[in-house]
C-alpha cells in the first residue's frame, strides 16, 4: 500500500485533507503526525507527502516520489540544494487563484486610473471638489499594460485587461502559455518598460526575480505609469520603488505584497495618497480556494497511485 503524509504544521484544513483522502482514496495509507520528529519517522517508507520536509528528515526518505507544495510561491528557504538533488518531483497548486488575484490587480488598476484615493480623501474631509484628482486620468482602452508573468493569474488578468480594449504586453519565458498578451521574452523587460502605462508583476520569489523591482527598473517606465505588485514582496525593494514615486518617476502604485511583512507602521508608503495598500489579502476570504488545493492533490495521488505524470510539475531549480 502506497504511503502519504500530510506534514505538520497541522491546522483544520490540513486535518480535513487527511481525512478526505483517506476516505477518497482507501487504497492510500494517509498519516497525518502532529510533530517534525514523528513527521521525519513517517517519512522514511512514504511515496508522497504534502507540506515542507527539512533536509535532516528527507535525507531518510528515500522513496518519496512527490512532494506536493501548498504554495505557488513558498517561503524563501523552502527549496535547498539537497531537495533539488533528490530524485522527488514537487508540484505545486499554480492556476488555483487565477480569477480572485486577477480582481484584486483590477481593482487597483481601475482605482488609480480613475482617480480614487483623491476622491475618497476629499469624502473623508467633506469636500465638493472636483479638481481633487491630482494624477491624469488613465482611459484604460488607450493604454497599453505590462504584466511580469502570464501564468494562470497573469493570462486572467491579460483577458480582463484586453476585454476593457487595453493593449496588453506579457513577460513570460514560456511560449505555450494561451493569453491574449504579446508575449515577449523576460530579457526584453527593460526596452517595453517605457511603453506601458501599468505594471503588474505577478512572479514568485526566485533567485531570478528577487528585487528585480529596482531603482533602476523604476527609472525606465513612464512618469504616468502605475506599478502593481500581487506576486512576492521580495521582487520588489520597497524603498526605491518609495522613492520614485516621491521623486515623480512614476505615478503610483497598488500593493498588495511587500520585501516587509507586515509593512512598519512609519514605512512612507502608507502616507503616500497615490498609493493603494492591501495586507496580502487578495485570496485569504476566497472560499473556493481549499477545494482547488484538493483537487490538485486528489490528482495527483491518483497519478502517483497509475504511475502517471504529475501535473504542475515545479523546476526546483528555478522555485517554479
Amino acid at each position: 500500500m502506497a504511503k502519504y503524509v500530510i506534514l505538520p504544521p497541522l491546522d483544520d484544513m490540513r486535518r480535513e485533507f487527511a481525512r478526505r483522502l483517506a476516505d477518497t482514496v482507501p487504497e492510500l495509507d494517509v498519516v497525518a503526525p502532529e510533530t517534525d520528529e514523528e513527521a521525519a519517522e513517517e517519512l522514511k517508507d512514504a511515496d508522497g507527502a504534502y507540506g515542507w520536509v527539512p533536509p535532516a528528515a528527507l535525507a531518510s526518505a528515500k522513496k518519496l516520489k512527490l512532494l506536493q507544495n501548498p504554495d505557488a510561491g513558498p517561503f524563501h528557504g523552502y527549496y535547498y540544494k539537497e531537495l533539488s538533488d533528490h530524485p522527488v518531483v514537487i508540484s505545486n497548486p499554480r492556476g488555483i487563484y487565477f480569477d480572485h488575484i486577477s480582481h484584486h490587480i483590477m481593482m487597483f488598476m481601475l482605482a488609480l486610473s480613475r482617480g480614487l484615493p483623491d476622491w475618497v480623501n476629499a469624502q473623508k474631509e467633506s469636500k465638493w471638489n472636483k479638481d481633487a484628482r491630482k494624477n491624469k486620468y488613465v482611459n484604460l482602452p488607450d493604454s497599453t499594460v505590462l504584466i511580469n508573468g502570464v501564468g494562470g493569474i497573469g493570462a486572467e488578468t491579460a483577458r480582463l485587461c484586453s476585454e476593457f480594449g487595453a493593449r496588453v504586453i506579457g513577460i513570460e519565458p514560456r511560449s505555450e502559455i494561451d493569453s491574449p498578451a504579446e508575449l515577449h521574452e523576460p530579457e526584453e523587460l527593460d526596452a517595453l518598460l517605457p511603453d506601458a502605462d501599468f505594471v503588474v508583476t505577478t512572479v514568485p520569489h526566485t533567485p531570478g526575480t528577487e528585487f528585480m523591482w529596482n531603482a533602476d527598473r523604476f527609472k525606465l517606465m513612464k512618469s504616468s505609469a502605475y506599478f502593481i505588485n500581487i506576486g512576492r514582496g521580495m521582487t520588489t525593494k520597497i524603498d526605491d520603488l518609495a522613492y520614485a514615486i516621491e521623486s515623480g518617476e512614476i505615478a503610483g502604485a497598488g500593493l498588495d505584497v511587500f520585501e516587509i511583512e507586515p509593512l512598519p507602521s512609519n514605512h512612507r508608503l502608507w502616507q503616500m495618497d497615490n498609493v493603494l495598500i492591501t495586507p496580502h489579502v487578495a485570496v485569504s476570504d476566497a472560499e473556493n480556494i481549499p477545494e482547488r488545493r484538493f483537487e490538485i492533490i486528489l490528482e495527483n495521488v491518483k497519478r502517483m497511485l497509475d504511475g502517471r505524470e504529475f501535473i504542475n510539475i515545479v523546476d526546483k531549480d528555478k522555485w517554479y
